[in-house]
């Protein structure tokens, strides 16, 4: 089974959406692993985002995802990342389609609700910057032959 790291970002939270992602993505059928409730400092979202370090826009990224606390998830299922990915929708808000967590809760690039990793290496790199080996679980759903 695969594992992706999902994000509720600041503005999932203040808007009060963390139980609606949740509940999608259980009801998809991925399993969820791992989770916590955490505040992002400066030196976490220096490792999570190094990509984007020395772009124009990171200073305000900064600000925004240190800003209030976030949700960090370990969700486990087959192709889990590419699920994921789907369910999120495109970065932009005004252009996901419905149906989509950020079609139906966002308007904006900026402020898009949730992160999904964008590939199984990257998602076992963010799990490690937010979870320890121990934090993820194993264990099984009795419903899971019924999904896949």
């Amino acid at each position: 089974m695969e594992k992706t790291l999902v994000l509720v970002k600041p503005d999932g939270v203040q808007r009060g959406l963390i139980g609606e992602v949740i509940r999608r993505l259980e009801n998809k059928g991925l399993k969820i692993v791992a989770m916590r409730m955490l505040q992002v400092d400066e030196a976490l979202a220096r490792k999570h985002y190094a990509a984007h370090v020395n772009k124009p826009f990171f200073p305000g990224l900064l600000t925004f995802i240190t800003a209030c606390p976030i949700v960090a998830m370990v969700l486990e299922g087959p192709s889990a990342v590419a699920v994921v990915r789907n369910m999120m929708g495109p970065t932009n808000g005004a252009e996901a389609p419905l149906g989509t967590i950020r079609g139906d809760y966002g308007i904006s690039k900026q402020f898009n609700l949730v992160h999904g990793s964008d590939s199984p290496e990257a998602a076992e790199t963010e799990i490690s910057l937010y979870f320890n080996a121990e934090d993820i679980m194993n264990y099984d759903i009795a419903a899971q032959p019924w999904m896949y």
